[in-house]
């Protein structure tokens, strides 16, 4: 696979209007501009959005023009994409303080300096300059219909919630980042395909240029959720190595494969294809923790890992049925929520070697509760 091929195909879903036309473009030798956003809602990056910062690389390597852009405006608004309900609206001085360290965090592979450097910007730079004319008349490109018949709105609809009219606007926002920046092609997840099109729509009405779409496969999980922030199972790109390897020792056997392609550097002819899947999972963990983090972070992640998991330390762990604390504290494994919450808090609470926010629900793993005690939820 030469590195086109590769660029067009490792962890892409679609590529609108093709990929034979994006293809043509890029073999004719044409440098690209091309960029992808990132909503600031949160400090941290993750490993969703590191499917992203991935591709960018990818593009980078072969000499294209690669923008990162934090999305501190529409970040504002929230993107409402598969969302049950409105988001809470942040200011800009939150959505700038939460991206405060992005550029550090993605630099851990894509390049901010030297030979054709990434570029950094923030659509409140143009977004904020718009007046109530100007987004009249942006407005002008789409139709009530074209927002409505979105699947989550519908389903909103039908649940009788509320659909407030700034969240209409959050395509067209995002759509003129495109024309602000004149790209020719804007990357998204797989869920952002609309956001994307409509990027696409304004650069063709104000700027008569076709402009690229292409969506990234979504990393699910063995429910077929999202891995990310919203559906809570998010692994954040500042947290601890020991939970970022611990993490990915808990995905299950079917995320390995599209893991390997969606979240290493690793040339596809050197991603494993057979093995147990134990050992599968520490490659895979071992590599992104040494791509985000170091080899010796990544070793001493694995060590403590195996040293925890597989070297006799849970022998004795208790096996129990629980959904809840409540079965907890019914099989005596803990006195009270009160205790409950009081090690979570202290961080002294581990599901499959990562650390867990506070939760009533419980999903099946061996969980290091303090020092030394284990249990096995079945």
């Amino acid at each position: 696979m030469d590195k086109i091929d590769e660029l067009l195909t490792r962890g892409v879903q679609d590529i609108f209007p093709s990929k034979k036309a994006l293809g043509d473009v890029l073999r004719s030798g044409k440098k690209i501009r091309l960029y992808q956003g990132f909503d600031p809602s949160m400090p941290s990056l993750h490993l969703g959005n590191w499917v992203g910062i991935q591709k960018l690389r990818q593009f980078q390597e072969l000499g294209h023009e690669v923008i990162f852009l934090v999305g501190d405006f529409t970040g504002m608004i929230g993107d409402p994409t598969d969302k049950s309900a409105t988001r809470q609206m942040l200011t800009l001085d939150k959505t700038k303080a939460n991206a405060a360290t992005w550029k550090e965090q993605a630099g851990k592979i894509l390049k901010f300096d030297g030979p054709n450097p990434a570029k950094i910007l923030y659509n409140s730079d143009w977004l904020n300059k718009l007046n109530f004319s100007d987004v009249i008349n942006l407005s002008s490109n789409f139709t009530v219909q074209q927002m409505i018949e979105r699947d989550f709105f519908q389903k909103r609809i039908k649940e009788g919630k509320p659909i407030y009219l700034h969240e209409f606007l959050y395509p067209l926002v995002q759509g003129y980042d495109s024309v602000a920046m004149d790209v020719d092609l804007e990357l998204g997840g797989n869920d952002q395909m609309f956001n994307l099109m409509a990027g696409r729509t304004l650069m063709a009405a104000l700027k008569h240029k076709e402009k690229f779409c292409m969506t990234t496969k979504l990393l699910v999980d063995n429910s077929g959720n999202k891995a990310g922030k919203t559906s809570g199972n998010a692994l954040f790109l500042t947290s601890d190595p020991n939970d970022i390897f611990g993490g990915i020792m808990s995905f299950n056997d079917e995320m390995i494969a599209p893991a390997f392609e969606l979240l290493t550097s690793l040339p596809m002819e050197d991603t494993p294809k057979s093995g147990h899947p134990m050992e599968l999972k520490k490659q895979l963990a071992h590599r992104i923790v040494t791509e985000i983090y170091s080899k010796d972070e990544a070793d001493t992640a694995q060590n403590k890992f195996e040293d925890t998991f597989q070297k006799g330390e849970i022998t004795d762990a208790a096996e129990v049925r629980a959904k809840t604390v409540n079965d907890l504290i019914s099989n005596n494994i803990i006195d009270s929520k009160s205790e409950w919450k009081r090690l979570v808090k202290e961080g002294a609470v581990e599901c499959d070697g990562v650390k867990i926010a506070e939760t009533n629900s419980l999903k099946p793993g061996v969980y290091k509760i303090g020092k030394k005690r284990f249990v096995k939820v079945v």
